[in-house]
């Protein structure tokens, strides 16, 4: 059943430009596009020529980490590397309509009650008014009650607390979505603290896990080494047209829970869930993806319930043909402004393909890029509390994958803006540690491509803690996805060295955490600044209590997307990045620093991802890769104005 709203809103939404055209976009149209936007900006920034190149300069020079495996290629290039036409036609969809429009649920004929009441798009259940359930065939169907969506809301609620086991939680939420849509987002939104570690870290874990046991009704796509060949095909036969982000996994490197192959699809979905609870993308426009190449998880190959592949994992070309037959059919079907964000890859693969289709496509690894801005961010919240300037500090991050050096070169980066020194100069200031002990330049030949820019003169350090006592950092960072492994000593090193030890453990989920909270100021006698990747309890320690941050990703990339969307951004440039993390460190209240706190609650999330949106689609519009002309005058309230809300429609 596909609905096609009447009317058209005169809030122009996140899906389209009004009207009834159905051009398809194409390459040509997107960079002609593109020079009319370069061409606005010009206008508007007569006597600014020179501040003008100095940012094209730094913004090139933000890329340099990723250029050497783009041969030179600069995302503002705008390469015509792999471009195919196609795309979406613009349709209006439900979430066009205002709220009190009113709404038909069918296309060409009229559905049956008992259709609606399994369509979870439409259902409202018990909400069906009187007259609704005249007209669309429900009598007898349901009990003669009428509630509303905010005492369905309460009872959901109080059902879904009755459970002592999250992953018990996880699956009546996941139940929930399969049922009623609206009702999901609804509780979502409202409770969004109490319900975000269930749906997603750290939760979402054990549901990856455990996912070919829970496994009730496919939520996403499914595309194996079965389907080569056929990949548009299968694209195709998802049942949205307009699709504007889609969230991609192979599974081989969830969370800290390692290849969990196939049923890595939890992380699309939860991922999804976010994009529009938090970043209000309309739950039609998004679509989860499991890229499945096989596992090397023994375990999984030999349970009988495991719901993939069972073989090992495929590697080298026949897996780089089965990526890029999958991103071509993307551009193809949905057209240039859908945002692919890479999810969960390993490292061999996940800087591989952002270099890849960085200038070709609109693509996004949350695990690096986003991870990278949300700490970034809480660096940035937290100077106010440590003091100094950002150059002025040094940093030591423990774990130097996709995410260590994410959050690495973001770092340097905004200090090499600040500064407007070289970005091999920010870098110095920087220290990583692997399994094998501090990156050092004696150590640079067998050193992966993505850790070499990290290789300063110094002597071989073994341990971490040894690396905390010879190189001093004021700023300590853990992502290397194994747990207790910010020691007693190790903090006690950081505090002895600082008034004020910055301490963030990232490593997802609670169980792989560098370190607990309880742990982290327990053992700086309350002198450390502390924020993790799982959320943590409030700890009391000598009468003082302590709540800690959660550096979640869940901050940025929902409002991140929806910036690109809301802007029909093309491409995504270093700058937005940095763009969104400006953003996000100046949510953060003066009670929330009274508090010991560098992140805001997740409380405000969607206030928080609006004034993202706006930071990043500004950005896009900026640097010439917006195509939604005119461009807003007020970008905040336009995105706001864009956020799909969940309140229940009023059918005719």
């Amino acid at each position: 059943m596909v609905f096609r709203g009447h009317g058209c809103s005169k809030n122009l939404g996140i899906s389209g430009w009004c009207g009834g055209d159905k051009r398809k976009i194409s390459e040509k149209v997107v960079l002609r596009v593109n020079s009319k936007v370069r061409e606005h900006n010009n206008i508007h920034n007569t006597g600014k020529e020179e501040e003008g190149e100095e940012k094209k300069v730094i913004g090139r020079k933000m890329e340099s980490v990723l250029k050497p495996l783009r041969d030179g290629e600069s995302v503002l290039d705008l390469s015509p590397r792999s471009t195919v036409s196609g795309g979406v036609e613009d349709v209006y969809g439900e979430d066009r309509a205002t709220e009190d429009q009113l709404v038909t649920p069918w296309t060409i004929s009229v559905a049956s009650g008992w259709s609606l009441l399994r369509d979870p798009q439409y259902n409202k259940g018990l909400a069906f008014s009187e007259k609704e359930r005249d007209a669309h065939y429900l009598r007898g169907l349901l009990p003669p009650t009428v509630l509303t969506q905010l005492l369905q809301e309460k009872k959901l609620m109080h059902n879904i607390r009755q459970y002592k086991v999250p992953l018990q939680k996880y699956v009546a939420m996941m139940e929930l979505q399969e049922r009623n849509e609206r009702l999901f987002y609804k509780l979502l939104v409202d409770n969004v603290e109490e319900l975000l570690p269930v749906v997603y870290t750290p939760t979402v874990g054990e549901a990856c896990q455990k996912y070919g046991s829970i496994f009730r009704r496919p939520q996403g796509l499914y595309i194996s080494l079965k389907e080569k060949g056929k990949v548009l095909e299968v694209l195709k036969n998802w049942p949205e047209r307009t699709i504007q982000v889609i969230v991609v996994t192979d599974g081989e490197r969830i969370l800290g829970l390692g290849d969990l192959g196939c049923q890595g699809m939890g992380i699309p979905v939860g991922k999804l869930a976010l994009y529009t609870a938090l970043g209000g993308v309309r739950p039609s426009a998004c679509l989860p993806v499991t890229i499945d190449v096989g596992t090397n998880n023994e375990t999984l190959l030999k349970d009988e319930f495991y719901i993939g592949l069972r073989q090992k994992r495929a590697t080298g070309q026949e897996y780089y043909d089965l990526l890029d037959e999958f991103m071509t059919a993307v551009k193809q079907n949905y057209g240039e402004k859908v945002l692919v964000q890479f999810e969960d890859f390993a490292n061999h693969n996940a800087f591989e393909l952002l270099a890849k289709y960085g200038t070709t496509h609109l693509v996004f690894n949350d695990d690096i890029q986003g991870t990278a801005s949300v700490v970034l961010a809480g660096v940035v919240a937290a100077l106010k509390l440590i003091g100094g300037t950002l150059p002025e500090h040094k940093f030591l991050f423990l774990g130097a994958g996709e995410a260590g050096t994410g959050i690495a070169e973001l770092i340097a980066l905004e200090m090499s803006k600040q500064t407007k020194a070289p970005i091999e100069e920010s870098r110095k200031k920087i220290w990583l540690v692997d399994s094998k002990g501090l990156i050092v330049s004696s150590r640079k030949n067998s050193l992966q491509h993505f850790k070499k820019p990290w290789a300063h003169e110094h002597e071989p350090v073994n341990s971490l803690l040894e690396a905390v006592k010879v190189i001093k950092p004021t700023v300590l960072i853990g992502s290397s996805g194994v747990g207790k492994t910010f020691t007693k000593e190790v903090v006690e090193a950081m505090t002895s060295n600082n008034d004020k030890p910055l301490i963030l453990a990232l490593s997802n989920p609670t169980s792989q955490s560098e370190c607990t909270a309880e742990e982290a100021y327990q053992w700086s006698e309350g002198r450390a600044i502390f924020a993790s990747g799982s959320p943590f309890d409030p700890v009391e320690y000598k009468g003082k209590v302590y709540a800690s941050g959660q550096a979640n990703n869940a901050y940025i990339f929902p409002g991140f997307g929806l910036g690109l969307v809301i802007s029909g951004a093309i491409r995504v440039h270093d700058d937005m990045l940095l763009a969104a993390s400006e953003a996000l460190a100046k949510q953060v209240s003066e009670e929330n620093y009274r508090n010991g706190l560098i992140y805001p609650p997740f409380s405000n999330i969607r206030k928080i991802s609006a004034n993202i949106a706006a930071n990043v689609a500004a950005k896009a519009y900026e640097l010439g890769l917006a195509t939604r002309l005119p461009r807003p005058q007020d970008l905040v309230k336009y995105a706001e104005s864009c956020m799909y809300t969940p309140v229940y429609r009023n059918y005719r």
